[in-house]
């Protein structure tokens, strides 16, 4: 799968629409097309994916046992509001109204490739989420980067 990266400054346009970064756009697999699925973040931010890596994740929330009232609440709140966008033909989507108030995105977002996925920011909230310090950007690198046992779900690189 093509690797989405890079950090990007972006405006809505006055219908509440978003050009795609011509880079990200052309990372996109061509298995997508121009679907992409757009869900609420676990930050105040908004989460894109391309349909195959959406489908991933998909299958792996909805193979959660549904009478387990815990799962059934993880499923409830992690598929609200997830809506199906189109790309037009110059790459534009909408940004459905709730989604925008969800994420304090008014005129201005950031959008962040990010492998497999794109965050879409509010830019002063990007920024209270960032790691300031670098000595703890470090620490962080150190602790997943160099420690033979992943992170939790993850997978550690060859």
């Amino acid at each position: 799968m093509p690797l989405l990266s890079g950090e990007y400054e972006c405006k809505l346009d006055p219908k509440g629409r978003l050009v795609l970064p011509a880079k990200v756009k052309g990372n996109l697999p061509e298995a997508s097309g121009n679907q992409l699925v757009l869900v609420r973040g676990f930050e105040p931010c908004l989460v894109l994916y391309p349909r195959e890596a959406w489908q991933v994740i998909h299958d792996k929330v909805m193979a959660l046992d549904e009478f387990n009232e815990e799962y059934r609440q993880f499923q409830r709140n992690f598929f609200r509001g997830m809506t199906e966008v189109e790309l037009d033909n110059i790459g534009r989507f909408m940004l459905p109204r709730t989604m925008l108030r969800y994420s304090g995105i008014e005129k201005e977002a950031i959008i962040v490739g990010l492998g497999n996925r794109c965050e879409i920011w509010e830019p002063d909230k990007y920024e209270e989420y960032l790691i300031k310090d670098q000595q703890s950007f470090s620490k962080l690198a150190q602790k997943f980067l160099t420690n033979e046992t992943p992170p939790l779900g993850g997978t550690l690189a060859a």
